[in-house]
């Protein structure tokens, strides 16, 4: 594995480019990132990201984007980046705990009724719903909908090589609706971001979900998984 992080020189960019990156556009971002990866062969998906607005001395936003790209091989040095690589291969060790950060897609399967496929709905939206509209911005509609997205990640948590001794914080909860291309349907998801302390249950298994990610929507900037260790 290697964990890079990546500036873009916005000079490089076209205008409409330029914008839709400022804007947090997580297609645009995706397909600039795809320059770091040369004569892959199609259909093979060798990377996870996070796109993140860098902060000045004062820890207010400086407008700049910066990408953290977790891969399965390293990135190329290409005209218009600015890229540090490094090979990533924590030593976790069981019951060890660690500071994290996700940005995730957090949905679950809907059953459609007879002889129809499920869908994938979004966790928050389908705890705001049975809220009546008047009361879908109260304390309690909140709160129903943080807890949803915290039980998203606790029920998978053991799965996924670790658990949550804390309970970790949400925020950032996002809709996001992205045009490939002119005239065309667009992508819609959501994304949420938790920040909190995660306990090592399974070392191995922890590796793999850093390596592949977390959840849905990873073309779009979701499911990268970044580990601080702390001070005892």
């Amino acid at each position: 594995m290697y964990l890079s992080s990546v500036r873009l020189d916005l000079n490089a960019l076209s205008r409409a480019e330029l914008f839709d990156v400022l804007d947090g556009g997580a297609y645009t971002a995706h397909q600039l990132l795809w320059r770091l990866f040369p004569d892959i062969p199609k259909g093979e998906r060798p990377f996870i990201f996070r796109q993140e607005m860098e902060e000045d001395a004062n820890g207010k936003s400086a407008g700049l984007p910066r990408f953290y790209v977790g891969s399965n091989r390293p990135l190329e040095l290409v005209k218009g980046f600015e890229v540090q690589c490094k090979p990533f291969d924590p030593q976790l060790a069981r019951g060890e705990r660690l500071a994290f950060r996700l940005r995730a897609n957090p949905t679950v399967a809907k059953p459609a009724g007879e002889g129809r496929r499920s869908h994938r709905a979004d966790v928050l939206m389908d705890a705001r719903y049975p809220f009546p509209k008047g009361e879908r911005t109260s304390q309690a509609c909140v709160e129903a909908m943080d807890a949803a997205a915290r039980h998203w990640l606790d029920e998978r948590a053991e799965s996924l090589g670790f658990s949550l001794p804390v309970r970790p914080e949400v925020g950032a909860y996002r809709q996001h609706a992205l045009v490939k291309k002119e005239g065309g349907q667009p992508i819609r998801y959501s994304s949420v971001d938790y920040e909190g302390l995660l306990e090592v249950n399974d070392p191995e298994r922890l590796r793999e979900t850093l390596r592949d990610g977390i959840g849905r929507a990873k073309a779009f900037g979701c499911g990268l998984l970044l580990l601080r260790r702390v001070s005892e």
